[in-house]
């Protein structure tokens, strides 16, 4: 695993030769050995195909790549940092709350509708992250960033999970989501988005929840 969580809002990352990590930009903080930090132009793993799909959906956050030999302090803006690790599946989060992952791990754009149809679309205006999300897919580690600190919370067959949108951070695994609400329409005059609404999350996974209804 190449990274350590030092502190709640703070990674740091291993480098070793021929190997690669990605970064959003201006998240390292400061930096021991040989590492060079370049611009992102082929989109990482995922190839340029890649960069051009999230560029269209609007989840191109800029990348930064990172070699060489040394360690690495990654750190953005306050925020908490959660460590992820990838087995061979894929994450789904929104771009901006990636800090760092390893180069191994294959990048992508996936369209919401297609988790959940019309709902899934819908989930994309309440929430406000869009009608596309990042996928992450292989074997490796995932850093990401969330207020007030996340709790990965298991999807089980047959025992869905309901989060508040506005608390959704990731979720990885055979997992499927729709938005349901448990209230009619007359409760939901006066309430916002997160209270009238819910993520439904099944399959077999997890999902990673902050303690907080604020955007990045």
């Amino acid at each position: 695993m190449p990274f350590r969580e030092i502190n709640s809002k703070m990674v740091e990352a291993a480098v070793a030769p021929g190997q690669k990590l990605y970064s959003q930009r201006g998240a390292m903080l400061a930096y021991r050995g040989e590492v060079s930090f370049t611009p992102n132009v082929q989109g990482g793993q995922g190839g340029l195909a890649s960069m051009i799909g999230r560029r269209v959906a609007g989840e191109a956050t800029p990348l930064m790549t990172v070699e060489g030999s040394g360690t690495v302090l990654f750190g953005h803006g306050g925020h908490h940092v959660q460590v992820i690790e990838l087995a061979g599946d894929t994450l789904y989060v929104e771009a901006d709350r990636l800090l760092a992952f390893d180069g191994t791990l294959r990048q992508g754009t996936m369209f919401m509708g297609s988790q959940g149809g019309v709902m899934g679309m819908v989930r994309g205006q309440v929430t406000g992250q869009g009608l596309f999300t990042t996928t992450l897919q292989g074997h490796g580690a995932v850093a990401v960033m969330a207020h007030g600190g996340v709790i990965e919370l298991p999807i089980v067959p047959g025992r869905e999970v309901h989060v508040d949108p506005q608390a959704y951070v990731a979720h990885h695994g055979d997992v499927r989501n729709r938005l349901s609400t448990a209230l009619g329409w007359r409760d939901m005059v006066g309430r916002g988005a997160g209270e009238a609404f819910q993520l439904e999350l099944s399959g077999s996974g997890a999902v990673y929840v902050q303690a907080s209804e604020e955007k990045l």
